[in-house]
């Protein structure tokens, strides 16, 4: 029987500073708040993009990391999966690495669990732009269709 995680690191960078969340951010909110609480006795390693609001240490089970660069152009999130996190997870080892906006690094060898919030981008595609729907569809993993 496969024993139950105990650190757990998350992508929280869409958990934004001043409660201004929507889509994405508001789902990593509602099912984080309710996981910290249920698992008090995991720890979970909230890794950031940019400065974090407090609300969103939810627990003392909760361990923030701002990771830089901010990645909020696909060119940076190319640097904050596949640099800034790959080496941060390299380093802590956790147990699992959890990403809830259907992103995560591929330069890893932690086991992942990676939530696709929506596929809009491949119903859609004349609603993205192209760098972006390049990213998506060249990082975000296998789609099945």
């Amino acid at each position: 029987m496969p024993s139950t995680p105990t650190n757990v690191a998350v992508n929280v960078r869409f958990l934004l500073p001043g409660g201004r969340l929507e889509g994405i951010g508001k789902f990593s909110f509602e099912v984080l708040r309710n996981m910290v609480r249920d698992h008090p006795g995991c720890t979970f390693h909230f890794l950031f993009d940019r400065p974090y609001d407090e609300r969103y240490r939810f627990a003392d089970n909760v361990v923030p990391h701002v990771l830089h660069p901010p990645a909020r152009h696909p060119a940076l999130w190319l640097a904050w999966f596949e640099g800034a996190v790959a080496l941060w997870l390299a380093r802590v080892r956790p147990d699992v690495f959890l990403s809830l906006d259907g992103f995560t690094s591929l330069a890893t060898r932690v086991p992942r669990v990676t939530v696709f919030h929506d596929l809009a981008f491949e119903h859609f595609p004349d609603d993205v732009g192209r760098l972006p729907q390049l990213y998506y569809r060249t990082n975000r993993g296998v789609i099945v269709r």
